[in-house]
């Protein structure tokens, strides 16, 4: 395999379960239909939860309704899915896991991975609010790196990018593609999103594949969208217009080979 076909999708998800599944499905239908063996869904994608709902209110176990709805998506198109994030119930805990599920075209789990890095910051001076994931999410500790025909798949979440470190690590397990599943503050965004995926790419050689949630999801809640596919030189390969859609492009997978020989910079650490 050469060349890999990959579609990311874009959402504005809501509290409405059953409506956001829909839009997932149809998405990754549209995307398997242009072609696309693997497709990633944003953060979130299931149930974005208002602030102030508790966070309960959407949690599920691994097997639960949402797990199934990524399965059988994944096995009636024939497609790996990397199935953006939803709330992990954890027993005898108030916080849940802020989990993303790597799918087979089988319909099988492939990986798991918990989001590791948690979002506690202020915006208020810049109209973003406060926010504190900690106070609901409970971090997760593994490092996850996926074997798949189209090489390794490492795993993240959102505020994850801000730590090249991980990404580091999983460069050094195998990935030669990054998965940034986000709901990225219109805030930071709008000056950093581009940026810091464009960086990982270019440190770690490898594709960066960032499906977004975008646009308004309720009074106090929005996203800022453009999700990428940058390649391992750090170009666009794809960008999202500033709605739900689904993008799909081909990633040249001798790319990776290419620039990690024209400047072998992971052979080079010292540290």
């Amino acid at each position: 395999m050469s060349i890999v076909r990959v579609g990311i999708v874009q959402l504005t998800s809501t509290d409405q379960l059953d409506a956001n599944l829909n839009s997932a499905r149809e998405f990754v239908g549209e995307a398997a239909s242009r072609g696309a063996e693997w497709v990633a869904l944003p953060e979130n994608f299931a149930f974005m939860r208002r602030e102030g709902l508790p966070v309960q209110s959407a949690a599920q176990p691994i097997g639960g309704s949402i797990t199934q709805a990524l399965c059988d998506m994944a096995r009636e198109h024939g497609v790996w899915l990397l199935g953006g994030t939803f709330a992990e119930a954890i027993p005898e805990d108030h916080r849940v896991f802020n989990t993303s599920l790597l799918l087979d075209p089988s319909g099988e789990i492939a990986a798991c991975y918990r989001k590791i890095h948690l979002f506690d910051v202020d915006l208020s001076e810049t109209g973003g609010g406060v926010f504190r994931e900690s106070d609901t999410f409970r971090p997760g500790e593994e490092i996850a790196v996926a074997d798949t025909p189209f090489g390794g798949v490492g795993m993240s979440v959102c505020y994850d990018l801000r730590f090249p470190e991980l990404y580091r690590e999983m460069a050094q397990r195998g990935a030669d593609f990054l998965c940034v599943p986000s709901a990225f503050a219109p805030e930071t965004g709008k000056d950093h999103w581009e940026v810091l995926l464009r960086a990982r790419a270019i440190e770690n050689q490898a594709f960066v594949v960032a499906p977004a949630q975008c646009g308004r999801h309720s009074p106090d809640r929005a996203s800022y969208g453009r999700a990428l596919v940058v390649d391992p030189w750090g170009l666009v390969l794809a960008q999202a217009a500033d709605q739900p859609c689904c993008v799909v492009v081909d990633c040249d997978l001798g790319e990776i080979e290419r620039v990690r020989n024209s400047i072998p910079a992971l052979t080079h650490r010292r540290l």
